[in-house]
């Protein structure tokens, strides 16, 4: 007996995967979407989301991709919370293989895995995670108005995430390993004349401090080895992002930060019928409304594909 060919596979569960599947379904597109092992994506680590329009009041992450799931069953989408850990896009149709047991195969292929922060590793933070830890300062420097928060990186994206928090925060601290920034120029430049905004030079972060909230972090000089504790209310790590593209990489070309090239303007990959959304592909805005209008955009685009392709 052959094996049934799908129209349409979502992998990955965040706001583009969620929004691509709601649109696919709507078009009578039959999607299956499968979760992988956190169904939600980085969201349903984020406490208050006060910047996604159609929540007046906020809402919690976990809550908004909750609701961006039944969406997407009322218009017909098969969700399974099971992980894609395996592809072939050699042949075509193009083959997944499920949680290393089952394969399926289908003409056209949302890849929506999203990317990953990379963390520091210290207990203290992934406890106080959501509790004034963050690694978004466009989502989260809102709820620091005016208090006294600390950065750890050297890079262009610990650079744009102190700038940002130095426009609302009362103090801003960038904690650098090393006795440079890895910045841009115009980026170095515009941190370091911001009067609100202090470099400490190769220092480390041993410990978040705080039971219930970030209260202070312990730091450690790493040329000295003197040790000292910084008065703050909110930490954020940017020390990069990792798209979550391994799988993926021996079929699709990546930029050299390992992101999913897309042709520009569309969620197109190199190959026909293969499309990427959301922060898998997104080295940029990185945010759940942008996440899920390019899921809109793949969801669009395979449509337009499978029209193509016949019976």
């Amino acid at each position: 007996m052959d094996q049934a060919i799908e129209n349409l596979l979502i992998i990955g569960s965040g706001p583009a995967g969620y929004t691509a599947a709601i649109y696919a379904a709507r078009a009578g597109l039959a999607p299956i979407l499968y979760q992988g092992t956190q169904p939600g994506g980085q969201l349903v680590i984020t406490t208050d989301v006060e910047n996604y329009p159609g929540y007046p009041e906020g809402v919690q992450g976990p809550q908004m991709m909750l609701d961006f799931q039944r969406q997407a069953q009322r218009f017909g989408t098969t969700i399974y919370t099971a992980s894609v850990t395996a592809v072939d896009f050699a042949t075509y149709p193009y083959q997944v293989t499920i949680d290393d047991q089952q394969t399926v195969r289908a003409k056209a292929v949302i890849i929506a895995t999203g990317a990953s922060a990379k963390w520091l590793g210290l207990p203290s933070e992934k406890r106080l995670n959501g509790k004034g830890v963050s690694a978004c300062a466009v989502c989260d420097g809102f709820f620091f108005k005016g208090r006294n928060v600390a950065v750890v990186g050297g890079g262009d994206s610990a650079a744009e995430e102190a700038s940002y928090l130095s426009k609302i925060c009362n103090q801003v601290y960038m904690l650098v390993r090393k006795d440079k920034l890895r910045a841009s120029a115009i980026m170095q430049q515009r941190v370091m004349t911001k009067p609100n905004i202090e470099i400490l030079w190769h220092t480390e972060v041993e410990e978040v401090l705080g039971t219930d909230v970030v209260a202070g972090v312990c730091v450690v000089n790493n040329r000295t080895q003197q040790r000292s504790n910084i008065p703050i209310q909110g930490l954020f790590v940017a020390v990069g992002h990792q798209p979550n593209t391994t799988l993926f990489a021996p079929y699709l070309n990546l930029n050299p930060q390992g992101y999913i090239q897309t042709v520009p303007g569309t969620t197109q990959t190199n190959l026909p019928g293969v499309f990427a959304a959301g922060d898998v592909q997104d080295i940029v805005y990185r945010q759940a409304v942008t996440a899920a209008g390019t899921g809109c955009m793949a969801a669009l685009d395979a449509e337009r594909f499978l029209a193509t392709q016949g019976d």
